[in-house]
């Protein structure tokens, strides 16, 4: 659908902000705009949603997977939509995508002998980053321990290890409580064990300088090996990955059998040192380049435009399986219509004089489903706006149905994650706007700390909170369509909709408009895996 703007002729009113048990809140909210912007919300309708998402989630748009042709048609509606409405691309020349580097890599099988002898490629070791094609001889590698670097710990202090082969092994130290050294809490860190373990080892031996890593964890191996076996047996492409702008560093993984091969005494030294070890290693790297976008568009601000308050949802889904449509409707079919609904609310208020004093982004992100690539590319590789001015992330992933399994509460609620655990002063003025505007129930239940889904770990918001940026993340939770081909535009319930996308809409405008950006008064804390 190719929306009109709304022309409206808006009176100017103080803004009653009402009362609030949470500090100083509402003495801050008076800082902010005195437009009210209700009559601005009201072009966020039920009906308008409901247009779009059955075109956006259509089976036409073949599930939007990364990088397939159902993506490029989604950026493609994304961008006409945007175009139509008269919003700018920050990118200019009518370019509203940043490409985003994907790379598909098939399984690798690495030769390997130690001392003259030969291991074997899924028995003793699987190839888990390849930069290219690889040949290596060495005499001698850089034993670091469990290759942890950490602010409290580190086994790189007082060792050069650029340009060298590093081995480390999984696994993290502990203090005489039985405490881990990092943390000194019993509880895992993002050293201790697993997926996490394996990309922060890999990135501390990265950011010394180290060529490759050699990474001994026995029990990981067991599970990783039989499954890249089977991969490479049937010859079917790995996961994507995102390229990043830092070198790509070799990576195995290697079980026991070739640890001790290497370094005889690895399970019980944990002290850094020279090894003086002959090692042949080829890799032939069998990668696929993916081309894919995120879309892009803003409202320059008035008064602050070098500031920035960046709201965001995914535009992918998981495509076609076994010949049937994934297509999304509610993750994020529900986030991204919501988002060129909050887009078109800013631009009716732009053209009637009342642009917001902050500049909008409105982010589109692409891979989510495969890793949260797109947002890590923004945050990490090529953000289009400086992070240090950007304000806060309103995150938007699934917004359009409601939990089974809350059988307590209003229908009409959200769940809101994260709102608290950078800033303070953020929660509260979520808190106050939602009180005068909406009276949404928001549910913090996912907002624990322990939360065994990780909800606050799954989605794009969490590539800007772990710089610092504070975040809300809006949720419905899961249900039983979820990930599945049955989750369609028919069974979203578009008032919810409707009602949601308002709260982010008056809350991204208190936040645009305030006087004082909101400060950060927490750090962040990573010390659970991002599950996906």
């Amino acid at each position: 659908m190719i929306k009109k703007l709304l022309l409206l002729s808006i009176t100017l009113l103080l803004v009653n902000c009402g009362s609030s048990s949470k500090g100083n809140t509402a003495s801050q909210m008076k800082e902010a705009t005195t437009i009210d912007p209700t009559e601005y919300a009201t072009t966020i309708t039920s009906d308008e949603l409901k247009e779009m998402l059955y075109t956006y989630a259509s089976d036409e748009f073949e599930g939007r997977d990364t990088g397939e042709k159902g993506q490029k048609m989604a950026v493609e509606y994304l961008k006409n939509q945007y175009k139509s409405m008269g919003i700018a691309t920050p990118l200019g020349n009518d370019d509203y995508f940043q490409e985003v580097p994907l790379e598909k890599q098939s399984v690798a099988e690495a030769k390997i002998s130690v001392n003259e002898t030969s291991f074997k490629s899924f028995e003793d070791h699987i190839v888990l980053r390849s930069p290219g094609n690889v040949s290596i001889s060495e005499g001698e590698i850089v034993y670091m321990g469990y290759g942890i670097d950490a602010d409290n710990y580190s086994d790189y202090k007082d060792i050069n290890v650029k340009g060298k082969i590093v081995l480390a092994k999984a696994g993290e130290p502990k203090d005489a409580e039985g405490n881990y050294v990092t943390s000194g809490k019993p509880e895992n860190t993002k050293w201790s064990y697993g997926r996490q373990s394996i990309s922060s080892k890999r990135d501390a031996a990265r950011d010394h300088g180290a060529k490759g890593l050699i990474y001994m964890d026995n029990d990981l191996f067991l599970r990783y090996a039989s499954y890249f076996q089977r991969l490479a047996s049937a010859g079917i492409p790995g996961r994507l990955s995102l390229k990043s702008n830092e070198p790509e560093m070799m990576m195995l993984m290697v079980n026991e059998n070739l640890g001790k091969a290497i370094y005889n005494t690895i399970l019980t030294d944990n002290e850094q040192k020279l090894i003086k070890t002959k090692i042949e290693l080829s890799i032939e790297n069998k990668s696929e380049i993916v081309a894919s976008e995120n879309v892009v568009a803003y409202i320059e601000g008035s008064e602050k435009p070098d500031e920035f308050v960046v709201i965001s949802a995914h535009l992918d889904h998981e495509g076609i399986k076994n010949g049937e449509i994934y297509n999304g409707a509610d993750d994020d079919g529900s986030g991204t219509v919501a988002l060129v609904e909050i887009a078109e609310a800013f631009k009716t208020a732009e053209k009637v004089g009342h642009g917001p004093k902050r500049s909008i982004l409105f982010l589109h992100v692409t891979g989510e489903e495969k890793g949260l690539l797109g947002s890590r590319h923004y945050t990490d590789n090529d953000p289009i706006f400086p992070l240090e001015n950007t304000v806060a992330n309103l995150n938007i992933d699934m917004i359009g149905r409601t939990d089974p399994k809350r059988e307590e509460g209003d229908r009409n609620y959200v769940y809101l994650i994260g709102s608290d655990k950078l800033s303070t002063e953020l929660h509260n003025i979520s808190e106050a706007v939602n009180a005068k505007c909406c009276n949404i129930e928001l549910d913090y239940t996912y907002n624990d700390d322990n939360d065994p889904n990780r909800f606050y770990y799954r989605s794009d918001h969490y590539n800007f909170a772990k710089n610092n940026i504070p975040v809300i993340f809006y949720f419905n939770g899961t249900h039983d369509d979820y990930h599945k081909p049955s989750d369609t535009p028919d069974k979203i319930e578009y008032d919810l909709l409707e009602n949601r996308a308002r709260l982010v809409f008056h809350t991204a405008w208190e936040l645009a408009n305030r006087k004082e950006r909101i400060k950060v008064d927490k750090a962040f804390a990573e010390t659970k895996l991002m599950g996906q």
